[in-house]
């Protein structure tokens, strides 16, 4: 009905109303406007759907200046095991110290065994128990709906050895051409599907940070994933603790620092300024937050105590035209502490 005859559909159900996929009807979204716009009260229509790039593209066709947009990741560590409350996170003590009330603790190994379970809503909330089965079936839904609806797939199997070619190289520069020769296809054909990738959520950039004082800084983006529990599970790591010992450790520990700190950003309906950076001399900075007309530096590390050579990278963002202000280490540390009063020791539990 909401394809075949939209304006009865919203005449037999009473707002508010929650319609779920409705990217598969695109034929509601101009009597919705016509609704809105005679009166309809703030809240009465909620939209949802699985195909963030779909779902934007008939929202701004269809109901610019009548919508809020919420974008709705995975769940974060502080829903999954903390109060709940959400808080953007920032390099300030005293938000610091309030996050810390809300978090729940963990060691490392705590952490490798949230970053292994992953935040899938399906998984974490019990009502699927096999991991296994939960991220086979995860997948092979969204190449049957959601891929098969953004691209011709000749080879479903082939798209799926590129999602998982894709997860070998989260935390890394990304190189389009390595990732099509694993997978035996074009470059071209591997920008598109990374472009399915990313407007369906499943993949994220950090792009690097210049301006005009810093011009040796590399341009390309770093690849992630929003859900390390799915990567985890395409690179075949069957326990937490294989994960932790394996190759993929550090980077996949980076991955999951990055999308907590954008889901804290997401969940409060707000941007983050986010970054990475990186030079021609090899020099790096994980992570750049931007905030209130400042660069707050982070630096991303298994251990439990970082030393002091640990910032020293952070210099360079002094020749910034935007001053720098505190940075910090996220780290396997069990309590909030400083290498000193401009560098906080943050653990990554509480982000």
């Amino acid at each position: 009905m909401a394809k075949r005859d939209p304006a009865l559909f919203l005449q037999v159900h009473d707002t508010p109303i929650l319609i779920d996929e409705v990217q598969y009807a695109p034929e509601l979204f101009s009597y919705i406007k016509i609704a809105v716009d005679n009166g309809a009260a703030p809240g009465s229509f909620w939209l949802t759907g699985s195909q963030a790039f779909r779902m934007m593209e008939l929202a701004q066709e269809s109901l610019a200046g009548r919508v809020a947009i919420l974008h709705m990741s995975a769940l974060s560590q502080h829903e999954i095991y903390g109060s709940g409350k959400n808080v953007p996170f920032t390099v300030d003590l005293d938000a610091l110290k309030t996050r810390k009330r809300i978090g729940a603790s963990a060691d490392m190994n705590a952490i490798y065994k949230r970053i292994w379970s992953g935040s899938m809503p399906g998984y974490i909330s019990g009502k699927y128990t096999d991991r296994s089965v939960f991220y086979s079936s995860y997948l092979q839904t969204y190449i049957d709906r959601d891929v098969s609806d953004l691209a011709a797939l000749t080879d479903k199997l082939q798209f799926q050895d590129f999602i998982r070619a894709a997860a070998c190289r989260i935390g890394q520069m990304l190189n389009i051409h390595d990732i099509a020769k694993d997978v035996g296809v074009s470059d071209d054909t591997a920008k598109r599907w990374l472009q399915i990738l990313e407007k369906s959520d499943i993949i994220f950039y950090l792009r690097s940070y210049s301006n005009n004082l810093l011009k040796r800084t590399i341009k390309t983006p770093k690849l992630y994933f929003f859900d390390t529990g799915l990567a985890a599970y395409l690179t075949y790591y069957v326990s937490p603790e294989i994960l932790q010992n394996g190759a993929l450790s550090g980077a996949i520990l980076e991955n999951y620092v990055v999308s907590e700190i954008i889901k804290t950003y997401h969940n409060a309906v707000q941007d983050c300024l986010l970054w990475y950076y990186r030079d021609k001399s090899n020099r790096e900075i994980d992570m750049i937050m931007e905030s209130n007309g400042q660069l707050h530096p982070l630096e991303i590390k298994r251990s439990v105590n970082p030393g002091k050579e640990t910032v020293n990278t952070f210099s360079v963002l002094d020749k910034s035209t935007v001053p720098r202000g505190k940075g910090a280490v996220l780290c396997m540390r069990p309590e909030l502490s400083a290498i000193d009063a401009d560098h906080y020791i943050v653990p990554i539990w509480m982000i």
